[in-house]
């Protein structure tokens, strides 16, 4: 079971079905999307079947995966979450999105700080990777700010708009005394 996270702005919270209405108007944004990987959702059913497998993912345990709500107004402005998970090698990839009315104003930070002790202390991941468009300077900002080191470039890694696109792979390793 995923649990619910607290920070001081915000609320974590495992992501539902019912949360597809109100993440829409994020991922029909070609702005937010312009580097994620997909093109914007043109329906809300689209968002909907989105929602839905990432829930699915979660009951199986392949995904795992938040609402960052706010606290102040209740106001759901984003996700972010884990995916490829490999319990085996103790690794995931962290992915994050929110609204463009919410940038700038640190809560990628905030919810990515608390989703990686959640990582290490209960998911027992010593490595979360990260992979950023080269295009994409915000987002590798926020990564490096939060201790993600840059550890190459994945040539044609992505594509999008009918071309591919070069990422960044970035990693957070969490230091522990057991490396077994």
């Amino acid at each position: 079971m995923i649990p619910t996270l607290e920070t001081e702005r915000l609320t974590l919270r495992p992501l539902e079905v019912v949360d597809a209405g109100r993440l829409f108007p994020i991922f029909s944004n070609a702005t937010v999307l312009k580097h994620y990987g997909m093109e914007p959702h043109a329906t809300v059913d689209e968002t909907v079947q989105m929602v839905t497998n990432m829930v699915e993912g979660m009951r199986a345990g392949t995904v795992i995966r938040w609402g960052i709500v706010r606290k102040d107004d209740l106001t759901l402005i984003g996700t972010i979450g884990f995916h490829n998970l490999v319990p085996r090698h103790r690794r995931a990839e962290v992915g994050y999105e929110i609204h463009p009315d919410y940038w700038r104003n640190g809560y990628a930070s905030e919810a990515l700080q608390t989703t990686l002790d959640y990582s290490s202390r209960v998911a027992a991941f010593d490595r979360i990777g990260a992979v950023v468009y080269t295009e994409n300077v915000a987002s590798q900002h926020m990564l490096e700010r939060n201790g993600f080191i840059r550890e190459g470039t994945l040539r044609h890694y992505m594509r999008q708009d009918g071309r591919a696109h070069d990422v960044y792979m970035y990693s957070y390793i969490h230091e522990r005394q057991d490396h077994e």
